[in-house]
């Protein structure tokens, strides 16, 4: 018996199996992962994937008919998810709660995208919901050195955003994650109709 990273119902495989033995290649499996976990955006995902297309990092869960791959930086997000399915008059419907998709959290082998993601759910964000603000990061770049963030809600276009980057985020950023040299904004701050200070 295979590890179990989370619960896939026996009625969910059921259903699965169903749509898998549909596809043209034999063998295949699903692929569950989740999208920006640890944030308020989380989204879990399920793909169809065969054995050679799964990355080398998954965790593989064999189940009656198929395998499930889930993907290794999910792993922690997806504990306690159930991917259930129920018939309805519609014909059914396949769910998947994972209760802990958008707890922010952080392993010791955390990357730096990850940890960035944590400390601004975490420690940033909740300070800025007071001006009803927000910030997301965009992208790293020059090997995960600069951080590319953008505001939303009541920072963006607001007068004291620069403030609150180059004394509050970036300062905090740098502190928590060693690694990264830089902080910057791509956020249009001419659009300001929500800004907390105009």
């Amino acid at each position: 018996m295979s590890e179990k990273y989370l619960t896939i119902t026996e009625s969910a495989q059921e259903y699965l199996y169903e749509l898998l033995s549909k596809q043209d290649t034999s063998g295949m499996g699903v692929r569950v992962f989740v999208e920006n976990p640890g944030t308020p955006t989380a989204e879990c995902c399920m793909a169809y994937t065969s054995a050679e297309d799964a990355e080398a990092s998954d965790k593989k869960m064999s189940l009656n008919e198929f395998d499930a791959y889930i993907d290794e930086a999910s792993v922690r997000y997806l504990e306690d998810a159930v991917i259930d399915y129920s018939k309805d008059r519609m014909g059914g419907q396949l769910t998947f709660k994972a209760p802990k998709s958008k707890v922010p959290s952080i392993g010791e082998n955390a990357s730096v995208e990850e940890r960035i993601h944590y400390f601004l759910q975490s420690e940033i964000n909740p300070q800025l919901a007071s001006h009803g603000g927000n910030i997301e990061l965009m992208q790293l770049l020059e090997d995960d050195t600069v951080a590319v963030l953008q505001f939303g809600g009541g920072c963006q276009g607001c007068g004291m955003a620069d403030v609150t980057l180059k004394d509050g985020v970036e300062k905090t950023l740098l502190e928590r994650v060693p690694e990264l040299k830089r902080v910057t904004d791509v956020t249009d701050h001419t659009v300001n109709e929500n800004a907390f200070y105009k």
